[in-house]
């Protein structure tokens, strides 16, 4: 009897040890993969989060930018890594919700843990100054007179922009032409040129070139935009936005992701995070995994049918 007593203690000492393992996370600093280049929005979101979390977590994050591939280039390394929680990335949504639909990716929405939501901010319809609508009406007027009457600009195919555009043209009934850009600095100056005629962006994109914005692709009112109806309220629904959080490698313990979901929360409720995010013209929101992952599997959804309608997939 005594050899299988000898494992049976073996057994209850190695349960008992992987509750002392999670108990102890982290002991050390944590990499936080950002898949794009420094100075960015999703950049300075990181870095204000980077603070916050490791003051909730009592432990140094260290922001890894990891720029390349419209950000799939990050998340393949973060797919990658030991999951043990010492590897995260702070990613917008487009990475994970659009970009596996345009072409194939070494990941997909399963491959990660979904910690928690940081932010997020609507998209707004936004027209230039030389465009020929100055109301929503006018707009719907002037793209609907014939297929691709509207030039529009976007930073990139299946890009969030592009893809909150194509959003308001399959709202209206309408076709457009897509200008394609480097990066939404070019994009705002082409708007501003004349050169494309409207874009959607984040309303900071509209309030810093004090442009003419149309309609908000929001569920409710923007509360800093409180005279901007929603594409709703102009009898045309549809939504588009930007949004990022913390997530993981898929077969991160679960007792590690909870413990990086309350410093999570306890971050993003910090007056320090959520001054920066005012100051970003985004809304410091948290959600927990099952929610954040609930409305990044929507926003999947919808991005994998405007890129098929659109004929966007490459490589497939």
């Amino acid at each position: 009897m005594r050899p299988i007593a000898g494992l049976i203690v073996l057994a209850v000492t190695t349960l008992c040890a992987a509750p002392a393992q999670a108990q102890t996370y982290p002991t050390r600093p944590i990499n936080m993969i950002v898949p794009f280049p420094p100075g960015g929005n999703t950049d300075i979101m990181a870095r204000a989060l980077q603070n916050e979390i490791g003051k909730a977590i009592g432990q140094t994050v260290v922001i890894i930018n990891k720029g390349g591939a419209a950000g799939a280039l990050g998340l393949i390394d973060l797919a990658r890594a030991a999951p043990d929680g010492y590897t995260v990335a702070l990613t917008p949504n487009n990475p994970l919700t659009a970009q596996p639909h345009l072409q194939k990716q070494p990941y997909g929405m399963d491959s990660f843990r979904y910690v928690c939501l940081t932010y997020y901010a609507p998209y707004v319809l936004i027209a230039g100054p030389q465009a020929p609508f100055k109301t929503f009406r006018e707009f719907v007027t002037f793209a609907k007179a014939k297929s691709e009457n509207l030039v529009y600009g976007h930073p990139g195919l299946a890009s969030q922009p592009h893809l909150g555009m194509l959003a308001v043209l399959k709202a209206i009934g309408a076709d457009g032409l897509g200008v394609p850009f480097t990066g939404a600095g070019p994009m705002a100056q082409a708007l501003l040129g004349g050169t494309v005629m409207a874009i959607t962006e984040t309303p900071a994109v509209a309030t810093a070139s004090n442009l003419p914005i149309l309609a908000a692709l929001a569920d409710a009112r923007i509360a800093a935009l409180p005279d901007v109806p929603t594409m709703a309220e102009l009898g045309y629904p549809a939504t588009s936005f930007t949004a990022g959080g913390v997530i993981a490698p898929g077969s991160t313990p679960p007792a590690v992701v909870a413990t990086l979901e309350k410093a999570c929360a306890d971050a993003t409720a910090r007056a320090e995070y959520k001054a920066i995010a005012t100051r970003l013209n985004v809304e410091a929101r948290y959600l927990p995994g099952e929610a954040f992952r609930k409305l990044f599997d929507a926003d999947s959804v919808e991005n994998a049918d405007a890129i098929r309608r659109s004929g966007l997939a490459v490589n497939k």
